[in-house]
């Protein structure tokens, strides 16, 4: 009784709230993925996968009455005290009744439960899970919906001129489609497909080509007596800190200071990206073997594109592989060649353990991967201790531990070559309004993982050590400041690099939200880098630091719940033994939400000295798609986003974009290139719901 009583309490409390804070139909998606990604300045970052995988849980709602701490996490929203916290009160109180009562949990501030609901739901505590067959379930799902894209670029490449001798196989068109039907903790089902602009939509069996360039499809199901988890096709894996096993899933060093830094440990994902690689295909499955410990087994095999080399030696000749590709495109003869040319197998598996009480975990990560042909460097000074040959093995331990306001996570590994990687570190909360989070790793210049992504300054976890601090300091109910500093070093050569090299980066940000129509920050990051000298002609010759300034300024305002505006202002500066070279944008979003439709529209203005100063810029898009362009030169971007809803289970997106670039007679380079100042693209997609 005295229980109801509170939730009545609360769920009053929560009426005269809102009746005095306006609350938004929709959830701003958008502001909270770019608040989450903070500036970028990397176009190898996943952010597709990320993307997807947030919105497939705004899309279908965790259920808080059946969930884990690693699903939580995931969400980059709880920070794992208020995790424990959320876990303990189910331990004292049993299920939740209702959302409102999250407000009763210790530590859960309006802010963050604001942020939260869009993510979560909580079951209704008496019902039965439904009993009839697979195929019955997924005939009659709701959340069952299949998709068409069509994207092209209507000015005229180079690639696609009939009078060019080295051109594109296909057409310019690029489309997609995607079938997906899932229902939370019982299945997900889905495939996708996709074809490239230039790639020929075409069936062949000898290049592997049959309509579509690129198919992915899977089928997992869940909570099937002791197995947890079942997946056939295509699937990700995530364990530990993802030292030997991300699913692309992570954020890194953004904006985000505090629960960006650690990993949630998800285990096995569906997979239904078009990127092309960093996801296994075969099978998988994770075994309850008792309350505590659980088992999951993998295998993989799949073809992967590389460009193959005959090496001859005195007595045989060996085919040899530099890289596997992965940009996916297969437009061009050469393109094609290398399309799937090595075969690719992992196995392995992993034991984890989990305490009663959800505040110990730990786990332990084997896998073996094999190539049909040996890998094998160009014998640049930087690639010396790079993998070589066609067998690897990995193993390692993860493990995780939350005590009071303190988390405490780490993971360490080794390769076939004795290389080690070791990431480890804490988060705390120090109070009710501030955060910190420390993070120390190395890894060898000769430790190899294939599918790792733990938290790094480099795109792969080798030939590095740092250590990272975070800070989230909430002085007052309305403000907010996040800030990080990382100090790293490269014990030997990379890329454009040809000495061992140190750098460090920190970022300040200043969040102001008065009200629930108005938001405010402004940003600062610094970054410095060692990098060869414009003149280096040889090995060791001269490295000098590079210099990089980013400054944002974005203001959000929704005076109604039809109109919002966004403005955002950006500049950078790059200096590296020459003088500094400076950059920015300008842009102005003025987006319209009727019940029939919904309308996006940007106009940015930007002026950069080169590329250096490239400025990048998150752009609404059409649904499951994300875009974040980069600009250089000098111009002026334009593009318009509609969403309608034409019939009662259909929606269709239509986007159009124009960008403009002054004193420029060209755009782009090699067969990407395009006569003229302007490049015009456009995207539509429809989605049907079954």
């Amino acid at each position: 009784m005295r229980r109801l009583l509170l939730l009545l309490c609360i769920q009053l409390l929560c009426l005269r709230l809102q009746a005095q804070d306006y609350q938004r139909r929709t959830f701003d998606f958008d502001l909270f993925v770019q608040e989450l990604f903070a500036q970028q300045e990397d176009d190898t970052v996943p952010y597709e996968d990320l993307y997807e995988t947030l919105f497939q849980y705004y899309q279908n709602p965790i259920d808080l009455n059946n969930t884990t701490p690693e699903k939580l996490a995931s969400l980059y929203i709880l920070s794992r005290p208020q995790i424990m916290a959320f876990f303990e009160h189910l331990k004292q109180n049993g299920k939740l009744l209702s959302i409102y009562e999250l407000q009763s949990i210790e530590g859960f501030d309006l802010p963050t439960i604001y942020r939260l609901i869009y993510f979560v739901r909580v079951s209704d505590a008496g019902l039965n899970a439904d009993q009839r067959p697979l195929w019955q379930r997924i005939v009659g799902e709701d959340n069952n919906a299949l998709i068409f894209r069509y994207e092209r670029t209507l000015q005229q490449r180079r690639g696609y001129t009939p009078s060019t001798s080295s051109r594109y196989l296909g057409g310019p068109d690029k489309l997609f489609m995607r079938y997906r039907v899932s229902h939370t903790r019982d299945y997900s089902l889905g495939i996708t497909a996709e074809k490239d602009a230039g790639e020929q939509f075409t069936w062949d069996a000898p290049t592997r080509r049959y309509g579509f360039d690129y198919y992915t499809a899977h089928l997992q199901l869940y909570n099937k007596g002791r197995f947890k988890t079942i997946a056939l096709g295509d699937y990700q894996l995530q364990f530990g800190q993802g030292l030997l096993l991300s699913s692309g899933y992570s954020v890194g060093k953004g904006s985000e200071t505090i629960n960006t830094v650690s990993r949630a440990n998800l285990g096995i994902r569906p997979y239904s990206s078009v990127l092309e690689t960093s996801f296994f295909r075969g099978a998988a499955a994770t075994y309850a073997l008792s309350n505590s410990f659980t088992a999951t087994g993998f295998y993989s095999n799949k073809r992967v594109d590389a460009n193959l080399q005959t090496v001859a030696d005195t007595l045989t000749e060996e085919d040899v592989f530099a890289a596997v590709q992965v940009s996916g495109f297969h437009r061009t003869p050469t393109e094609l060649a290398n399309k799937h040319a090595v075969r690719e197998q992992i196995g392995g598996g992993n034991i984890s353990l989990q305490s009663r009480n959800k505040a110990f975990a730990a786990g332990i990560t084997a896998l073996a991967t094999h190539y049909s042909a040996a890998m094998q460097k160009t014998g640049a000074p930087y690639q010396q201790f790079e993998f070589g040959g066609t067998t690897n093995y990995n193993l390692g331990a993860h493990y995780s531990y939350t005590w009071q306001n303190v988390y405490l996570f780490g993971e360490t590994a080794a390769s076939k070559s004795g290389g080690v990687g070791t990431v480890n570190g804490f988060m705390a909360n120090l109070s009710n309004k501030v955060e910190v989070a420390l993070l120390y790793r190395h890894y060898d210049r000769h430790f190899h993982s294939f599918y790792g992504n733990a938290f790094g300054e480099g795109t792969r976890n080798l030939n590095e050590g740092g250590l990272y601090t975070g800070i989230k300091i909430k002085p007052f109910p309305k403000w907010e400041i996040t800030a990080y500093y990382d100090r790293f070093r490269f014990p030997w050569l990379r890329y454009r690099v040809d000495a061992p090299s140190y750098g460090d980066e920190y970022l300040l940000r200043l969040y102001y939200r008065p009200n629930r129509q108005t938001s405010l920050y402004a940003q600062v990051r610094h970054e410095s880098k060692g990098l060869n000298a414009p003149n280096n002609t040889t090995a060791l010759d001269y490295v000098a630091q590079a210099e990089r300034r980013h400054y944002l300024l974005y203001y959000d305002f929704a005076p109604s719940q039809v109109v919002s505006l966004k403005s955002r202002v950006q500049f950078s500066s790059f200096t590296h033994e020459n003088p500094t070279t400076t950059g920015y944008l300008i842009a102005q979003d003025i987006n319209f939400t009727f019940r029939s439709f919904r309308l996006s529209t940007r106009y940015a203005i930007f002026d950069t000295d080169n590329y250096e100063n490239r400025q990048y810029t998150f752009e609404r898009d059409v649904l499951y798609a994300f875009s974040i362009p980069a600009f250089y030169g000098r111009g002026t971007r334009i593009y318009g986003l509609l969403q309608l809803r034409p019939l009662p289970r259909m929606d269709l997106w239509v986007k159009y974009g124009i960008t403009h670039y002054r004193n420029q007679r060209t755009i782009g380079s090699g067969l990407e290139t395009i006569e003229g100042p302007r490049r015009a693209d456009v995207k539509a997609q429809v989605r049907y719901r079954f």
